[in-house]
């Protein structure tokens, strides 16, 4: 179908409209067969609710196939994105014309199911419902409308990360396993945001989101379960992200902070004021040290290196993780190095 324009106006087309319009047919028994077991036949007027059971339907198709565990989602996707262009090629038929909505409902799950970023406007149920079912009777789906929290009638927090209030209602969502998918983008999307030059918590969260979704894929933890999980993490992220107060640090402190206490046998030798304090003259001199270039020039890393080396020692931090600790502190002074600079 890339071929549809080769002709440039000259001619017949490369692609038939009757041949994309056998695809369309193809790809939405396949779309179709995908939701088999759902009732969806009132998505003309079911709003949001009917768009988030569609997905949430699809999200429970598991794989036998362990290397491919999201299988129900990435073959509605693939199907959903054919489905659209082939429709492009041949919305001008009557046959094509006469499923017009029901092609946009499946664009629309297909954005819900892809979809990463999880902004959303606040609006009420009522104003969702209107709004999904111009979406399907226009047959126009926006990436910018169709958005997970409108499909499960969620208004995203604003103020911090997942209070108790709305981590509550996403636990009692009827739609489980969207409930899932909704705390995996938001925890994903905050682990970036909260922790972009935090090098050892984005490592930490990062591991252990990818940990619990993969045992929830792979079938290990049933969707309660894994929901359990995300939000325990969900508050353990929120505690992290707000110690700098608790520890009586900076952002920045906190960070070099974190990178000497990766080390357990320093937490168990040193004290936590030892480290606090090693944290204070690292941001301190690190600071004062850091140059534009000075990660592209080997001689200025050297020197950098030399000066953490000789604050761990003058703190009598364990020799044995010392030089795995002032590799970490340099990659955290190059994740602030850009701001610093």
């Amino acid at each position: 179908m890339k071929e549809y324009t080769a002709s440039q106006g000259r001619g017949k087309p490369t692609v038939d409209a009757h041949e994309a319009l056998s695809l369309l047919l193809e790809k939405m028994d396949v779309l179709r067969s995908l939701l088999h077991g759902y009732d969806w036949s009132g998505f003309l007027t079911g709003g949001h609710k009917a768009l988030a059971g569609a997905a949430n339907h699809v999200l429970g198709i598991r794989s036998a196939n362990k290397d491919s565990p999201q299988d129900g989602k990435r073959r509605f996707a693939d199907a959903a994105v054919a489905m659209g262009q082939a429709f492009s090629l041949c919305c001008t038929l009557h046959e094509a014309k006469a499923l017009r909505e029901e092609v946009a409902f499946f664009q629309a799950v297909k954005v819900i199911l892809t979809k990463r970023d999880v902004t959303a406007q606040k609006r009420t149920d009522a104003q969702r419902d209107a709004a999904i079912r111009q979406i399907i009777s226009q047959a126009v789906v926006s990436e910018r409308v169709v958005d997970i929290f409108d499909a499960v009638g969620l208004d995203k927090p604003n103020i911090g990360l997942l209070d108790d209030e709305f981590l509550a209602q996403v636990k009692n969502l009827p739609e489980r396993n969207l409930a899932v998918e909704l705390l995996e983008r938001l925890l994903e999307g905050e682990i970036k945001a909260k922790f972009a030059t935090n090098v050892v918590q984005q490592r930490k969260f990062s591991d252990l989101l990818t940990g619990v979704i993969a045992r929830y894929q792979n079938r290990s933890i049933e969707t309660a379960q894994v929901m359990e999980e995300l939000v325990d993490m969900a508050k353990k992220f929120r505690q992290a992200a707000s110690r700098g107060e608790a520890l009586g640090l900076s952002e920045d402190e906190v960070r070099f902070y974190d990178a000497l206490a990766n080390n357990e046998s320093a937490v168990k030798q040193l004290t936590d004021e030892t480290l606090k304090k090693i944290a204070h003259e690292l941001t301190d001199n690190l600071r004062k040290s850091m140059t534009v270039d000075w990660s592209e020039r080997e001689s200025v890393r050297a020197s950098l290196r030399l000066m953490v080396k000789r604050i761990l020692r003058k703190y009598k931090y364990p020799p044995d993780m010392q030089d795995a600790a002032v590799e970490l502190v340099l990659q955290q002074a190059e994740a602030l190095g850009e701001s610093w600079a």
